[in-house]
């Protein structure tokens, strides 16, 4: 994995983080969007020029890759990259899940 892919999403926004999630399986933006008010339950809603700029984005750097258009939507899917930026992230997160549930506990123990 090039240097500057891994500085430029790892750590990850939020925003980036479920679109990434979400594009495991082949999906357009509209339907991302979505997907991620759902998945939060409306804490996070990606506007249509967040969403589309990412996109852009993910693309140019080959974390998502396009595979079709469907009624004039893109449709677009996981790169071997987005899943190997996408895993380093999950990794990082469930790090900072494990510190935060061991420091709560201590501090129960102290207590």
């Amino acid at each position: 994995m090039d240097a500057h892919i891994r500085k430029v999403y790892v750590p990850m926004t939020e925003t980036g983080f479920y679109i990434l999630l979400c594009f495991r399986k082949e999906s357009h933006g509209y339907h991302i969007i979505r997907k991620v008010e759902t998945l939060t339950e409306g804490e996070i809603r990606i506007s249509p020029g967040t969403m589309y700029g990412t996109l852009c984005k993910m693309e140019k750097d080959g974390l998502i890759h396009f595979v079709r258009e469907e009624e004039k939507r893109k449709i677009y899917c996981i790169t071997d990259l987005g899943k190997e930026i996408l895993a380093l992230e999950m990794k990082r997160i469930e790090r900072l899940y494990r510190n935060m549930m061991e420091v709560r506990q201590n501090e129960r123990e102290e207590n």
